[in-house]
């Protein structure tokens, strides 16, 4: 993996009230044209009531990549990440204007089955959030409710998902133990085992590693690393760092506005925005 090296706040200076820019100089360039898209959103709109959290985002997402999403709290990222598979649905009066696209399909258009989108598109939340069952059951799980596997089938799905989400070797004498017992770190790589179970096409992660300690971020992050050559992955990050170690393109974030998406490195290196610049730096945050 390669680090990006982040630029550092000017002694001395005092923290500022960050201008959103206006909205023309608000354009995000499109990814390399090799790229294929895999979701996209176009001048989406998000309301919890009548309150607008989300103003004309328009965003591509390209396959077997790690995009990430950055900005203060607050800022819509992780709003944003639940439009992208319907979890803001189950929120009691909200609404979504716009485009969100999967393979060129508006998910949210009628009709449209919406267990099967999550299957499609799978979410990894902050907290890890095992069910009180054994490992196997807990991969398995998924599986079992959407009649995905034959129960003979069932012990080759789980060992494939444990092993794509680096656990197996860990668990694989211990099965039917109960999956609270694991480590927070093994809990969560098991939440990840337990969305790639039903092979999703594209994994959401709202910050997988933000309640981890440091060596099981980095195996959070090594399996992230590992997971895009088969997976589309989208991940919310308040760690600027991690953005900068595991992902290809970054997003960047404030008031409800996307500021600038480019490649990571021209992000933490030579941004387009100065607003983007002042929030890397630590001028506020």
């Amino acid at each position: 993996m390669t680090d990006v090296t982040l630029m550092s706040p000017e002694k001395g200076t005092t923290p500022a009230r960050p201008e959103v820019p206006s909205r023309s100089s608000l354009e995000s360039p499109a990814p390399p044209s090799a790229s294929r898209i895999r979701m996209e959103t176009r001048k989406l709109n998000f309301f919890y009531g009548k309150s607008q959290a989300l103003y004309d985002i328009s965003l591509s997402v390209p396959e077997k990549s790690v995009t990430a999403f950055i900005g203060p709290s607050g800022c819509g990222k992780s709003t944003f990440l639940r439009c992208l598979n319907r979890m803001n649905d189950i929120i009691p009066e909200t609404r979504v204007e716009g485009d969100v696209l999967l393979d060129g399909k508006d998910i949210y258009g009628p009709g449209n089955d919406v267990v099967d989108l999550r299957r499609r598109v799978g979410m990894v939340f902050q907290k890890s959030n095992p069910f009180p069952k054994s490992i196997f059951d807990n991969v398995a799980y998924g599986l079992k409710i959407n009649g995905l596997a034959r129960r003979a089938e069932m012990p080759e799905r789980v060992e494939k998902a444990l092993k794509g989400a680096a656990l197996w070797e860990e668990v694989k004498d211990r099965l039917e133990s109960s999956a609270l017992g694991l480590s927070g770190g093994q809990q969560q790589r098991l939440c990840i085992a337990r969305a790639l179970a039903v092979e999703p096409e594209v994994v959401l992660m709202d910050e997988p590693a933000s309640a981890l300690d440091p060596i099981a971020t980095q195996k959070i992050e090594e399996l992230i690393y590992e997971l895009k050559r088969n997976y589309t992955i989208a991940i919310v990050t308040h760690n600027m760092q991690q953005a900068a170690r595991v992902s290809e393109y970054t997003a960047f974030f404030m008031l409800g506005r996307l500021v600038e998406r480019d490649r990571t490195d021209k992000i933490f290196t030579n941004p387009g925005q100065k607003i983007t610049e002042d929030y890397i730096t630590g001028r506020f945050g």
